[in-house]
């Protein structure tokens, strides 16, 4: 740091003392990390210390004694206010407010600075201007960053094709993506500072409620499948991800929807379960042709008889009773058969008695059983259990098993059913004396599309579709096996 002579930091002391305070001034003058001029009522530099030299690639030669607006780029004093904060200090002994320059001097990295003047008075005199540079070119890049990173962010949420939505803790909306806009034609506009819940159906919005509030202490992702109602009252369902949203202390401070349409999927699914009920009622086909053709020779040969004009009185109500009977039966096979390979799509959840959902899924596969000539044993619980579900997908699910264990003893054998509390489950075990299940093989039953039927006799979904609807039934399926022996599945659904 170089000074003019016409500067006298220790005039106020006497001579023998100035010495040492002046050294500590020029020490804390150099010492200062921003960049500092002094400049004179002539616009001479006087004093500048290193910081300022540093960073303009400058010498004391050069720059003490020079005009200030010579020791800048001639581009800084024409576009910018730099000259004239400095001269406003002398005018009206004022400090200018701060600004912002980008200063590139020959040699150094361009920089980023704000800077303003101040007075330097003495006995109430402005002797000097102080003029002031302070370097922000790394707050500028990170702001640079951050911003880069927020409009990432930002380009991130409204570029997903799923339902982006935050809330404060109290349930109200933050933020609501373009696709939450696509899916329920609600503008952000329109429904920020609005309740979550509001836009969902009336079924689930108790339940939502209750997560929004349980966020603060949420400490883990929490799954949940509800249903948004749109702008035209549709009603649409959706999988959704809530996520505790923190500060950078740690605490919550709302909470992160994120929710994926699940109306495809459910199309897929519905389309799929109704391939699988028309493979199963193939299965089934000889069964059926055999029970209905029972009761329809039945019917012909009663029918014959009635066109005997002097049939006996007697014979003549046993064959139209039987031709009744047989009637009834065939139409009670074929109201099964209807009653399984309807869509179940518009069906909701409700409390069922698996009793009697056991008892009718068990009449629909009988014929296949008695065709194969199988013993059937049935030990259902006394006791009146309930489960909530969709009554025609857990029927589909135990048609399936019993499918399966009838196809493992086609030579005969014992088909077992039974059905029992279990703790706070219903517990359904289907067992056969089949040919069994080899342990290689016993980990890939429930996969799609895996099958030990030969080409052209089975599709491999049955058991993957049945541990699909066990699943979304809140319950498990676990398997047994032992070749030669025989299987047990066990289905454990939770008490409604």
């Amino acid at each position: 740091m170089i000074s003019d002579p016409s500067l006298d930091p220790g005039r106020a002391y006497a001579d023998g003392a100035r010495e040492p305070y002046e050294n500590l001034f020029r020490t804390l003058f150099d010492a200062i990390p921003s960049s500092i001029l002094l400049v004179d009522s002539r616009l001479r530099i006087v004093m500048a210390n290193r910081n300022f030299l540093q960073k303009g690639n400058r010498t004391p030669k050069d720059t003490i004694g020079h005009r200030f607006e010579d020791v800048f780029p001639p581009t800084i004093v024409e576009r910018t206010r730099i000259l004239d904060c400095v001269q406003r200090v002398f005018e009206r002994n004022e400090q200018s407010r701060s600004q912002r320059m980008t200063f590139r001097a020959p040699g150094v990295p361009m920089r980023t600075y704000h800077f303003r003047a101040l007075p330097f008075n003495w006995n109430d005199q402005v002797q000097y201007a102080l003029f002031l540079m302070e370097d922000i070119t790394e707050q500028v890049r990170l702001s640079q960053d951050i911003q880069r990173v927020e409009r990432h962010l930002a380009s991130v949420v409204e570029s997903a094709s799923d339902i982006l939505v935050s809330t404060d803790n109290r349930g109200h909306i933050l933020s609501w993506n373009k696709a939450a806009e696509r899916l329920t034609g609600y503008l952000a506009a329109e429904v920020i500072g609005r309740g979550l819940s509001e836009f969902f159906a009336p079924t689930d919005r108790q339940e939502i409620e209750q997560a929004l509030a349980d966020s603060p202490t949420l400490t883990a992702s929490r799954m949940a499948e509800w249903a948004l109602i749109t702008l035209s009252e549709e009603r649409i369902a959706v999988s959704w991800t809530l996520a505790p949203m923190r500060n950078a202390d740690g605490e919550t401070t709302g909470m992160v929807a994120a929710g994926r349409d699940l109306s495809e999927r459910h199309r897929l699914e519905t389309q799929l379960l109704q391939s699988q009920k028309l493979a199963a009622l193939g299965v089934m086909a000889g069964g059926i042709a055999h029970e209905i053709r029972n009761p329809l020779a039945v019917c012909s040969s009663a029918a014959q008889f009635l066109r005997d004009e002097d049939l006996d009185p007697e014979l003549h109500r046993e064959c139209v009773e039987k031709t009744i009977a047989g009637i009834h039966k065939a139409s009670e096979i074929i109201e099964n058969l209807l009653r399984f390979a309807r869509s179940s799509a518009a069906e909701k959840m409700t409390r069922i008695d698996p009793t009697a959902l056991l008892t009718q899924a068990l009449s629909v596969v009988s014929h296949q059983a008695h065709l194969n000539q199988l013993e059937i044993e049935t030990e259902f619980c006394p006791q009146t259990l309930a489960v909530r579900g969709v009554p025609s997908l857990l029927e589909q699910a135990f048609i399936n098993i019993l499918l399966n264990a009838i196809a493992a003893m086609p030579n005969g054998g014992l088909l077992s059913l039974s059905l029992d509390g279990d703790g706070e489950d219903v517990l359904v075990r289907i067992a056969d004396t089949g040919v069994g299940i080899d342990p290689a093989d016993i980990g890939k039953i429930f996969d799609p599309f895996y099958t030990r039927s030969p080409v052209g006799k089975g599709t491999g979904l049955g058991l993957s579709i049945c541990y699909s609807i066990i699943q979304q039934h809140r319950g498990r399926i676990e398997v047994a096996s032992e070749p030669g022996i025989g299987t047990c599945f066990c289905v454990h659904l939770p008490l409604a």
